[in-house]
């Protein structure tokens, strides 16, 4: 096995275990290393420190596989056993009947970096965005097949920017075990459905891990007109509906988002009678409401990614003040605000900062009532903060 050796005194966010080592840590690799192979880890005084998953043409050159200095499991055994432990630790999930739509592995922070698999049913659909994933993507849509209750197929969306960093293809849709999945797939969630699109939709086709936050969304909603901006197929402004909303408008510049949002509204059973779908550029929406002095009760703001990375954290920073302090001068007095970033480089104080500047311009008074953050099927490991990337707050208005 060849080692992968770190510069002196490089080796301290392991002693954390945090689970990357990138390339300005690394004194030299001895051996010939391939893209996916498991390297040691070894310091500058020969220590050996774990096992990571190599990966020469990325920032992050190694992904650990295991701290200390102990045997690892070959690569397909290693895969088969922490997608079995994954799965199972989502046993309540399946137990409880709430949703058929869950994450069933969250990359690092169930120990398979670069590996996310979300089911949809009786369908798995993986993002495998680092080396060691994409060369084992069989052994990990196998292991898939074998612990997902009533699984009937495994495929791979590899259509993720992120794939480029790591020296990889970036692709469409692909099968990779059992059946094929139909165009749309329909899940339920607590009241309400969704008709998923795995192949060009978001992510891997729904946002799975706002499902607190619609929860939370839809007890707020009842005899309110609502205004869900960045709607993509509904999700919030169904719940609001579910939940008693008098109105619910869903504006997205997506059309066909917006008629799978349609397609979604009508599984509730309702008529349209009481929403609207608007496709327009957010920004520009919110300007005319203020413009024409329409106001709602509650306004719900889920924004794509506005931040790639730390360095474009204050640019983004602007994008997210704009958007929340047009919403904020919409709402009725004690209106409500749900506000949210799914951009990592985008911390926790960067955004109650955000709010805080955006309500100071909007001459207005705001209580937070709720935080929200990634549903709970999207564990964080406590040494790997970058783990944590979407966080939310339920503002109301004075």
């Amino acid at each position: 096995m060849s080692k992968l050796i770190l510069k002196p005194g490089r080796e301290h966010s392991l002693a954390r275990r945090h689970p990357w080592i990138f390339s300005g840590a690394v004194a030299a690799v001895d051996g010939d290393a391939a893209a996916g192979d498991v390297v040691d880890i070894v310091s500058s005084k020969g220590e050996m420190l774990g096992h990571g998953a190599y990966s020469p043409d990325s920032q992050i050159r190694a992904r650990i596989l295991s701290f200390g200095d102990c045997a690892v499991l070959p690569p397909a055994d290693l895969v088969r056993e922490r997608v079995f432990a994954s799965v199972a630790r989502r046993g309540n999930f399946f137990v409880e009947g709430y949703t058929n739509g869950i994450r069933l592995v969250n990359a690092e922070s169930d120990a398979l970096p670069g590996v996310v698999a979300d089911a949809y049913g009786e369908w798995v659909v993986c993002q495998l965005t680092s080396a060691f994933a994409d060369r084992h993507k069989r052994a990990i849509a196998d292991a898939l097949m074998m612990a997902h209750p009533s699984c009937r197929g495994v495929s791979m969306r590899s259509d993720v920017d992120s794939r480029r960093k790591e020296g990889l293809e970036v692709g469409g849709f692909m099968n990779l075990a059992g059946e094929e999945p139909p165009e749309l797939i329909e899940i339920f969630e607590g009241p309400c459905k969704f008709l998923v699109d795995v192949r060009a939709g978001h992510k891997t086709g729904f946002y799975l891990d706002q499902r607190e936050a619609r929860a939370a969304v839809g007890r707020l909603a009842n005899n309110c007109d609502v205004l869900n901006c960045f709607s993509y197929t509904g999700g919030f402004g169904v719940f609001a509906r579910a939940n008693g909303a008098n109105s619910v408008l869903q504006v997205d510049i997506s059309a066909d988002a917006l008629d799978l949002a349609r397609r979604n509204t009508e599984l509730l059973g309702l008529c349209h009678s009481n929403t609207d779908f608007v496709k327009a550029d957010v920004f520009k929406y919110l300007r005319s409401c203020r413009d024409e002095g329409r106001t709602f009760d509650l306004i719900v703001l889920d924004p794509p990614k506005f931040a790639e990375a730390k360095a474009h954290a204050m640019k983004a920073a602007r994008g997210y003040k704009d958007i929340n302090l047009l919403a904020m001068k919409l709402l009725r007095p004690g209106g409500f605000l749900a506000t949210f970033s799914c951009s990592g480089a985008m911390t926790s104080e960067l955004f109650d900062k955000v709010l805080m500047e955006a309500a100071a311009d909007a001459k207005r008074d705001f209580q937070i009532v709720a935080r929200t953050r990634q549903a709970e099927d999207h564990p964080v490991l406590v040494s790997f903060p970058e783990g944590l990337y979407l966080k939310g707050a339920i503002l109301r208005a004075l």
